[in-house]
């Protein structure tokens, strides 16, 4: 099967969750997350990567990648939500500080190796190293315009970092 043919198959998946009910309300991110997972198994294992999802949602990461040298811990974010002419993600997880309430950190080298981003209506992804996060907040794609400040295009595609 060619990859055409299967990014079809999920499109026609994506069509069998949404709730016609809810038209005009906004998406479930739970179920959109979903389908960008399905996504990534999709594309990593095309590109001959061997694909592994721990059990439970415990873990910083959202998938063990096998590329024959090495496993890749690798955490999913995707959005469809444009700001600023750009599509944004922030590469920070909820943590729980006790009677303090909750907070938001980033992830380190100790917990991930890899930002896997899902820009969803162009289904473009951006594979960037943990290390090159350094401290960001707030990550901003520019998929489908021209932009002088697409930080992260270097990263586009960049499967072959972990050896795809």
């Amino acid at each position: 099967m060619n990859i055409m043919a299967e990014s079809m198959v999920l499109a026609e998946l994506t069509g069998v969750v949404e709730d016609l009910a809810g038209v005009g309300q906004r998406k479930n991110p739970k179920r959109a997350g979903e389908l960008s997972e399905a996504a990534f198994l999709l594309k990593a294992t095309s590109l001959g990567l061997r694909v592994a999802k721990p059990w439970g949602d415990s873990e910083r990461y959202d998938f063990i990648v096998n590329s024959g040298e090495r496993l890749w811990r690798v955490q999913l974010k995707s959005t469809s939500v444009v700001h600023t002419r750009g599509y944004e993600v922030q590469p920070l997880y909820s943590i729980y500080r006790g009677a303090r309430g909750r907070g938001k950190a980033g992830y380190t080298a100790d917990e991930i190796d890899v930002l896997a981003v899902h820009i969803r209506p162009c289904d473009v992804w951006y594979v960037i190293p943990v290390e090159a996060l350094a401290l960001a907040k707030n990550l901003r794609f520019y998929p489908d315009i021209a932009c002088q400040c697409a930080r992260w295009e270097s990263y586009r595609e960049a499967w072959e970092l972990m050896g795809g």
